[in-house]
């Protein structure tokens, strides 16, 4: 990567043992840091900033992009360069670096339209995103004619090519676009690279990650933001496989483009997490949404910003004028380049703010109408939490700080014991760690930051004790708070 990317957020890990210190670099400040009692450590976040007044200086506070897409034949227009240049500071290519554009006849690859792309973020202190290496769309018609063997062949040799020339340039590569097929059947999308063989996509990433070792490789697909999709449980499977067997891909883009056919869900947080919890660093690659909602672009951004391995959010044009898809009305700057409320929504998100108050007091459980107790009102570090019938006591009234945190008694956290299935939860002194972070989401769930997985009450009795546990829409992993 050149000097001019922009480091990504640094991975939050939580310790337990019998050390008391422990030396962490963030964002390239090393500082030491003693773990409180019960030794708890980890990275720590960065801390408050002041406000910035431009989406990619916002997004960098918390080592994140907020990224563009740029066509590099309106590189002309002073207006939309000013909005680009000011705005950004990650450019993703629109069509420019796509098959047809780098490869229009076999063996002759063209980068006269990349490179000015390129060239012009880089002038401009931005880094870049690669779209994209092996896809069934806008391929050339030398490719279209081609199948089989001769087919793999050749996209082999895109792949080495196109990166040949980018090498040690591209923070982050889509390296494979929209493999799957829309729907509810969660198959693979029947197009002439899947015809060569199911193995394709690992084909192209394992030939991606020879061909420039230093980028990150990622899997980017489309109407994959709902966790409850058959489309998205797919994606999920194969990235799950991929990192168990050693296929060399390092993140997920989800495009975002939300409208009617496509509505934002609650859960995209919890899709984020979950694929972060493989292992894998997560993208808003394409994002749009038709009509520009000031509450559901705040959304996408806070669901960005409360996942640790969230790189950063790219929308799909500068100006309205601008969108593929400009009946829509779908991005943060109006025609004439003026900024849309969505863009403030957008910006307050990324300084930190908040539209409305946390919630604060008793958790009851949808399921066994029980509350959230601290057995015995104890602020014993490592006791763990169960239901019981709710009182109104100090021990049942929890407060859900800006920061993510669910306290008690003022100073004690919710706090859980690991990232796994079945992992406890307690109480402990809080300490800032992405352990003690949950995400109240509006869907009724409770989602550890760190884990990516749900609060679950194993049963629905007094005592019932509290742990982690995969997202399945429960109504033992359904909240209320008030």
């Amino acid at each position: 990567m050149g000097s001019y990317a922009i480091p990504p957020p640094a991975v939050r890990r939580r310790f337990r043992g019998l050390l008391t210190a422990l030396v962490v670099g963030v964002l390239g400040v090393v500082g030491a840091l003693v773990a409180p009692t019960g030794a708890h450590a980890a990275e720590s976040t960065p801390g408050a900033a002041a406000a910035q007044s431009t989406l990619g200086a916002a997004a960098a506070q918390s080592g994140r992009y907020f990224g563009v897409a740029i066509a590099s034949g309106r590189l002309n227009d002073s207006a939309y360069t000013t909005i680009a240049n000011r705005e950004f500071n990650s450019v993703t290519a629109e069509n420019e670096m796509k098959i047809d554009a780098t490869q229009p006849q076999r063996g002759q690859f063209n980068f006269t339209a990349a490179d000015r792309v390129y060239n012009w973020a880089v002038q401009n202190g931005k880094q870049v995103r690669g779209h994209t290496l092996a896809w069934h769309s806008q391929q050339p018609a030398w490719m279209q004619n081609l199948s089989g063997g001769a087919l793999r062949q050749a996209m082999i040799e895109h792949i080495n090519g196109v990166m040949a020339h980018y090498r040690g340039k591209i923070v982050e590569w889509d390296v494979v676009n929209e493999a799957f097929a829309d729907g509810g059947s969660g198959a693979r999308r029947d197009s002439n690279l899947q015809r060569t063989g199911n193995d394709w996509i690992e084909v192209a990433f394992r030939t991606a990650r020879a061909a420039d070792p230093a980028a990150k490789l990622c899997y980017n697909d489309y109407n994959v933001e709902n966790w409850n999709s058959a489309k998205t449980q797919a994606m999920y499977a194969m990235v799950r496989d991929f990192k168990q067997r050693g296929v060399p891909i390092d993140c997920v883009g989800f495009q975002a483009h939300f409208n009617d056919g496509n509505p934002y869900h609650s859960n995209f947080r919890t899709t984020l997490q979950s694929f972060a919890a493989l292992g894998v660093d997560v993208s808003v690659t394409e994002l749009d949404i038709q009509g520009a909602s000031p509450t559901t672009y705040a959304n996408v951004t806070n669901d960005c910003l409360a996942v640790a391995r969230c790189l950063g959010i790219t929308v799909w044009g500068v100006r309205d004028t601008d969108s593929w898809r400009s009946h829509h009305t779908p991005l943060l700057f109006n025609g004439d380049g003026s900024k849309k409320p969505a863009y403030d929504a957008v910006l307050n998100a990324l300084n930190g703010g908040s539209s409305e108050p946390p919630p604060n007091g008793q958790i009851r459980g949808v399921g066994s109408g029980r509350c959230l107790d601290v057995p015995g009102a104890s602020t014993t570090d490592g006791t763990q939490v169960h239901l019981w019938d709710c009182h109104g006591g100090t021990n049942q009234q929890w407060t859900h700080t800006a920061a993510g945190e669910l306290r008690v008694y003022g100073n004690k956290c919710l706090d859980a014991g690991g990232t796994g299935n079945g992992t406890r939860v307690q109480i402990y002194s809080c300490w800032g760690g992405d352990n003690q972070k949950w995400q109240v989401n509006s869907d009724g769930s409770i989602v550890g930051v760190q884990s990516g997985l749900c609060l679950d009450a194993a049963g629905s009795g007094n005592g019932a004790l509290l742990q982690l546990y995969s997202c399945w829409n429960g109504s033992n992993q359904q909240w209320t708070v008030a």
